[in-house]
């Protein structure tokens, strides 16, 4: 896996722990309304709550918008060497 480099400025703008307005997204992986996963320009970013929605998502600007109670955010590195998405993905969803 090549290494990234941020492209432009990540935003997270969480209000209220009720939704947050996320820069710099360049894919969702998976999403149901218990956790979302997105692949970032700084790394994976594994979102956690309840009643989770993606209402707007936009990869041409690496934009999203997430409404739901927001419990808990968590980045991992990604740029470490091959195989590590695989096994970020496989501790995430044992």
């Amino acid at each position: 896996m090549e290494e990234r480099q941020a492209s432009g400025p990540q935003k997270m703008t969480v209000t209220n722990r009720a939704g947050c307005i996320l820069t710099g997204i360049t894919d969702i992986l998976s999403f149901d309304v218990d956790e979302i996963l997105l692949e970032t320009n700084l790394g994976m970013l594994m979102i956690r709550g309840k009643d989770l929605h993606v209402n707007r998502l936009t990869l041409e600007k690496g934009e999203a918008d997430i409404t739901g109670r927001i419990d808990s955010l968590q980045y991992s590195d990604m740029s470490k060497g091959n195989g590590q998405k695989e096994k970020l993905l496989h501790r995430l969803f044992q």
